[in-house]
């Protein structure tokens, strides 16, 4: 794939009389993608994730931040307080900047509240600024740029996505339309395609759009099961999703996609803990943390590019359910 003024165009497409621009390489001696400029040597870094990974929020109304280290497996240590209590939200990070937005900080009365932390420091939240509409259950997705908003609750459905600059504090701006309204989604992306899937009432939806262009979201195929309470991360390549089967009260199942390749989703396996649990990812370990009880504590981890169930990572520092993930250094 290369990149021209900021924008994805396919390899398939003939570039041969383009000059400048980026190419999207895999960087082996940092293990990472990045976009390599085409007119110089210097590699530009695509992170929207590190080594640090923090669950924000929670029922009931519960405005605790806790951290973990991927690196390092154990309990989860106390980071700071978010602005407001709240819980429902989803977040995203830039790797350096994580933001958190939407949900609700009473009983069914959403909130447009964005905030914001640094994760090199453990502190209280900042304001960032409002998303275009309040809602609660919406899922979040970054390309290490800008950070995406999908769906979520405001007296019913939407099918509203919008998007902020993670870097830049200000309100959120309209980016375009999920294929239908729904909550309790889940979110996550690669360095250029995002993914939304699953919703209240339970579906097996899974939308994606390109981060980079503003526009309404494709259809890119099926979860195995219809889903609500669900939540994602990813890898480079490919993308997790967890939720809550329709008719079935034992299935804690993972689905698993390649992002760059619609089609339906896959089996992964099983968690030690429940759904409506906050998932984040250094790209090789993924992490679920809390339940759909709230009084679990358990941290579940998987590695992403090897099917199969989850084992034990620590416990969060206070139970919780409906909180969110993100990571970043």
């Amino acid at each position: 794939m290369r990149k021209i003024n900021n924008v994805p165009v396919e390899a398939h497409t003939d570039l041969s009389s383009l000059t400048g621009g980026e190419v999207l390489k895999w960087d082996a001696d940092n293990t990472m993608m990045v976009w390599e400029l085409q007119d110089g040597t210097t590699f530009v870094p695509i992170v929207w994730y590190g080594d640090r990974g923090v669950f924000t929020g929670g029922a009931a109304l519960n405005g605790t931040m806790d951290y973990i280290t991927f690196s390092s497996p154990s309990n989860a240590t106390d980071f700071g307080d978010m602005t407001t209590n709240r819980y429902t939200g989803d977040s995203c990070s830039n790797g350096s900047r994580g933001v958190n937005a939407g949900g609700s900080d009473s009983p069914w009365n959403n909130v447009n509240t964005m905030d914001y932390i640094t994760f090199a420091s453990t502190s209280n939240a900042t304001d960032f600024g409002d998303l275009s509409v309040a809602r609660n259950f919406n899922g979040a997705c970054s390309d290490g740029t800008k950070g995406v908003w999908g769906g979520g609750n405001n007296l019913g459905s939407v099918n509203t996505i919008d998007y902020v600059t993670i870097s830049v504090t200000g309100n959120a701006t309209d980016f375009g339309n999920l294929t239908n309204s729904r909550n309790t989604v889940g979110g996550l992306a690669n360095a250029t395609r995002g993914v939304f899937s699953g919703g209240n009432p339970a579906e097996n939806v899974m939308d994606y759009i390109t981060i980079a262009t503003t526009g309404n979201a494709t259809d890119f195929g099926n979860l195995t099961h219809a889903k609500n309470g669900v939540q994602g991360c990813s890898s480079e390549t490919r993308g997790l999703f967890n939720g809550y089967p329709q008719g079935s009260n034992n299935d804690v199942g993972v689905d698993y996609i390649t992002i760059q390749t619609t089609g339906n989703a896959t089996d992964f396996g099983d968690l030690t803990n429940d759904y409506s649990c906050a998932s984040t990812s250094d790209v090789v370990t993924a992490v679920f943390a809390g339940s759909n009880t709230g009084d679990n504590t358990i941290i579940s981890k998987v590695t992403i590019a090897t099917t199969g169930n989850g084992t034990d990572f620590g416990d969060l520092t206070v139970g919780r359910t409906q909180n969110s993930g993100m990571s970043g250094d």
